[in-house]
């Protein structure tokens, strides 16, 4: 790995929450479908593919394995931000 990989957890955490707010402030519709019709997951299946990759393509594979940001990111950043839109989940 190059020498940019990020090996700080909080540097990791940050860069996770990073990556996924890229995804909510450029899918903003797909975002509110999705927990509108109980279908998050499958609406942004590619671009949560895509994230997850360029997070673990730049942080060290050991922390990447000892830590759940990029899980943690998503929750926070797709679902808990988001509780005024209408939906199943609660």
């Amino acid at each position: 790995m190059g020498n940019d990989t990020i090996k700080n957890p909080e540097e990791a955490r940050r860069f996770a929450r990073v990556v996924i707010s890229d995804i909510a402030a450029y899918n903003g519709p797909k975002v509110e479908k999705g927990l509108r019709e109980d279908t998050l997951f499958e609406e942004l299946r590619d671009e949560l593919y895509d994230a997850e990759l360029f997070y673990r393509s730049r942080v060290d594979k050991t922390l990447c394995d000892a830590t759940n940001f990029f899980n943690m990111a998503v929750i926070d950043l797709l679902i808990k931000a988001k509780r005024h839109i209408e939906s199943p989940l609660w």
